[in-house]
């Protein structure tokens, strides 16, 4: 079995996603905070990316939501923080 850079990209998007989420659930990382949106974030991105070499409608739109919502909360923790 081989691997293209894609599919690379796409199982580090997959570990950065599952990562953040289980420290998340063990105490280790607070769900309002940067480093928890930035995991989510980049972690959808990289999913996507994947979709080059396997193109899938309903994993296409679920990361694009994640990348959205996550960009969403990265935002409002930035603007909650400078206040």
């Amino acid at each position: 079995m081989t691997f293209a850079w894609y599919d690379v990209v796409g199982f580090a998007g997959t570990l950065m996603i599952l990562g953040a989420f289980a420290a998340q659930q063990i105490g280790k990382m607070r769900g309002d905070g940067a480093a928890y949106q930035l995991l989510n974030l980049f972690g959808a991105a990289g999913i996507l990316v994947s979709l080059m070499g396997s193109f899938n409608v309903s994993v296409f739109v679920l990361e694009s939501a994640w990348v959205l919502v996550s960009a969403y909360g990265l935002w409002r923790s930035r603007k909650l923080r400078a206040r």
